[in-house]
């Protein structure tokens, strides 16, 4: 009784047993009464019958007198046995030219004399005589039931035949309605088989958007469901993928240190200051790779403090340059700053628009040999300001582009820590850009150099 699709089919069932039952029971009613107020008016209990006795008393004798023995010679005898199908007609009321009654049948002299009302005379049927008007007819009560058996077995059989549409309307209502009931519970059906899959943690299940196409609301239930699916699984793979890098880039530097160790512990090694330094060197890194993982997890959980104020972003351009300056001049590189004089005043963190240009620099000069050139500029795109880096270094594959900002992510698989960095610098700026309402993208040529950009909402 708890699912949906019993639940819509009683309902279904119930409004239709409610309207059906309605409609036949006011179809019963109403067409009972306006029978029987068809068969008690004037103009048909009394057609071929008083009507026409009444017209040739008064052309006979050319008044009503006497006309009620003319009438009661017409009633049927007592003992005569009722004819099923002779029409009952109800007492007369007759009434002159001027509607004045001359006959009462049901109360004999009750109304004798009187004058007929105006609503009486509007529904009273007419006599006419050589094309004058002589008189007037109607029914004596009102309380007269007109019903003979014929029109009684007729109405019985009007009321069966309203119940059985009436069932008959239910019936369908409740195929109308299972059928309506199962087209809405089986997509939903389908999305909660689905949605325990993903509770099993299998994320490969999804929903076939066919079998929703009929019912808009759950086909964007399930349009939602399948893209919330497509998010947790790559979620879940880049969990996995990050634990095993995590892994994999910490046991590198614990690798040097606990043989470095070992060899010392051996006598292998004699205990000198270049064997404590290289030691030294291998805990930076590793606490260099430790603290990068921290303020990643904090950047992509939106949890990293930033001190949002307005920076103009040609000052922190120049301030750029000028700390890889000596880098430059040591690699034989030529730094260029195109930064427009005027102030251009961007929404952001200003010493995390220092990181994201320090990340980006780094890899500029890793990656540009001596004789080469680094360029930043600084421009306004509409409601953004848009920063960039650019080198002529050996630029990056085709292949290799679309994941240059993923964690651990590079494209020489043999380069070493030590000289290719720990591999979350890009991750990390991509997070603090897009944290600070920006976005950040890179494009390159193999063999042309590689242009880094991000853009940052104006102040």
């Amino acid at each position: 009784m708890n699912r949906l699709w019993v639940r819509l089919t009683l309902a279904f069932l119930l409004v239709a047993l409610l309207v059906a039952g309605f409609a036949a029971a006011a179809i019963a009613w109403t067409a009972g009464r306006q029978f029987r107020s068809y068969l008690g008016q004037p103009g048909v209990f009394a057609r071929g019958g008083p009507l026409d006795l009444l017209e040739a008393h008064y052309q006979t004798y050319g008044t009503w007198d006497g006309v009620a023995d003319s009438l009661q010679a017409m009633r049927p005898r007592p003992r005569r046995p009722p004819n099923a199908f002779a029409r009952q007609r109800p007492p007369l009321l007759l009434a002159d030219g001027q509607g004045a009654i001359v006959y009462d049948e049901a109360g004999i002299r009750s109304r004798f004399g009187r004058t007929l009302t105006d609503l009486e005379m509007a529904n009273a049927q007419p006599i006419i005589v050589d094309g004058a008007l002589v008189g007037y007819l109607l029914a004596g009560s009102p309380d007269f039931d007109p019903l003979g058996p014929l029109e009684r077995r007729f109405l019985a059989d009007l009321q069966r035949s309203v119940v059985f549409m009436a069932l008959a309307a239910a019936a369908l209502g409740l195929v109308v309605g299972l059928f309506v009931s199962r087209t809405l519970s089986q997509p939903l059906s389908a999305v909660a088989r689905v949605a325990h899959a993903f509770a099993g943690r299998d994320w490969s299940q999804r929903i076939h958007l066919k079998d929703t196409a009929h019912v808009a609301e759950v086909s964007e239930v399930a349009q939602a469901l399948n893209h919330m699916a497509d998010s947790l699984q790559q979620a879940e793979i880049q969990r996995r993928n990050l634990m095993a890098d995590v892994a994999h880039e910490l046991r590198t530097p614990l690798t040097v240190i606990q043989g470095s160790l070992r060899a010392l512990l051996d006598g292998v090694h004699p205990l000198e200051m270049k064997e404590i330094a290289l030691l030294y060197d291998e805990t930076r890194l590793l606490s260099r790779l430790v603290e990068d993982v921290r303020e990643l997890a904090l950047a992509e959980a939106r949890q990293l403090p930033l001190a949002m104020q307005d920076v103009d972003a040609g000052a922190a351009l120049r301030a750029a340059g000028a700390r890889f300056s000596a880098v430059a001049d040591a690699q034989g590189v030529t730094l260029v700053v195109a930064a427009p004089p005027e102030p251009l005043l961007v929404r952001a963190d200003p010493d995390r628009i220092a990181q994201v240009l320090h990340n980006l620099l780094s890899n500029a000069f890793r990656h540009t040999p001596a004789g080469g050139r680094v360029a930043l500029s600084a421009e306004a795109q509409g409601s953004y300001v848009r920063l960039s880096v650019r080198d002529t270094g050996e630029g990056i594959a085709p292949e290799d582009l679309p994941h240059v900002f993923d964690r651990f992510y590079r494209s020489d698989k043999s380069r070493a820590r030590s000289s290719g960095g720990s591999g979350l610098g890009l991750a990390i700026a991509r997070s603090l850009i897009e944290t600070m309402g920006g976005q950040i993208g890179a494009e390159s040529q193999p063999g042309q150099g590689s242009e880094f950009w991000f853009t940052l909402p104006r102040a």
